[in-house]
């Protein structure tokens, strides 16, 4: 069963998380969102409960 022999899968996945982690997720993390969140207060809103003709 050639696919439990981990030497070749290890070797793609090492390399692959250290792309990953030296050069894509610098670059991810370099983006501004273009929504920054506000700190504008939200406003709550009173909600009435459901009347249930049954009760």
């Amino acid at each position: 069963m050639p696919q439990l022999n981990p030497n070749p899968w290890f070797l793609i996945l090492l390399m692959s998380w250290t792309t990953y982690s030296l050069i894509i997720q610098p670059k991810l993390l370099a983006f501004t969102t273009t929504n920054p969140p506000s700190t504008k207060l939200k406003m709550t809103s009173k909600t009435t409960p459901w009347t249930w003709p049954w009760t």
